[in-house]
């Protein structure tokens, strides 16, 4: 039997699940290895029980948390998806305030606020044993399909170890940062095919943190255009605020 999915969201704007529902008739090639049971985004039907969890969005409620804890419980393998599920997302920058505060701005002309049980953003993984990540914002298509196929197989799914400097290479992009521009892609972990620099972006670091930096080759790449690391750090918290290199 083809193992059993299911795809649940939480705080997000849901674009990774929008991401699958525009594979089209690539769909086809997913369903040949997994067998989709439960997917909000594309269908009405719902069953249990699910071998692979993919999920989306960033922990904010103890609703939240006792949900993705039920999930998590019934999943063999699950998948945090995107980079509010994989780093906590920009909604984790209001983890700088005090959920009151928050709650306050937010809500302060709009009555309501105060039956949102708000206290901070998290990312999956600071609530519940993650298996596999499949960062970005949004996620790569076909990023998504390798690794669905991968882990269908019983495969251990791994993320490249190198930056995104290295694909803008393969690319043949010319660096953002000869453009003028600022770009993450010296610390940021590739994978995305440096989809924003093939267009003239900045990468905005929505992959994460490159565990193993080449700390001598991003020094040159710095110190060449004149940006110090404490500025790449500083933009770097967009999508990464509070989080440790992992």
């Amino acid at each position: 039997m083809k193992p059993r999915v299911a795809f649940f969201d939480f705080a997000s704007c849901e674009g990774c699940q929008l991401q699958i529902a525009n594979l089209e008739e690539e769909v086809l090639d997913v369903a040949s290895v997994v067998d989709v049971v439960s997917f909000r985004e594309v269908m009405k039907e719902h069953s249990e029980p699910y071998d692979i969890v993919f999920i989306e969005g960033s922990i904010q409620r103890p609703m939240d948390e006792e949900r993705i804890k039920a999930v998590r419980a019934k999943a063999g393998i699950l998948v945090a998806m995107g980079a509010c599920a994989c780093l906590g997302g920009v909604q984790r920058l209001n983890n700088e305030w005090p959920a009151a505060e928050v709650l306050g701005r937010v809500y302060s002309k709009n009555p309501g606020g105060e039956c949102f049980e708000y206290t901070q953003n998290k990312a999956v993984d600071e609530v519940v044993k993650v298996d596999a990540y499949l960062p970005g914002c949004p996620i790569n298509r076909d990023e998504f399909k390798r690794l669905v196929t991968d882990v269908a197989q019983g495969k251990k799914w791994k993320l490249p170890n190198y930056p995104v400097c290295v694909e803008c290479k393969k690319n043949e992009n010319v660096c953002v940062f000869e453009l003028g521009g600022f770009c993450m892609g010296p610390v940021t972990r590739a994978g995305c095919n440096s989809a924003c620099p093939n267009f003239g972006s900045g990468c905005e670091g929505c992959r994460g943190y490159l565990p193993e930096p080449k700390m001598d080759a991003e020094k040159a790449v710095l110190e060449k255009y004149h940006v110090t690391v404490e500025q790449m750090l500083e933009r770097f918290n967009m999508y990464n605020f509070g989080r440790q290199k992992k």
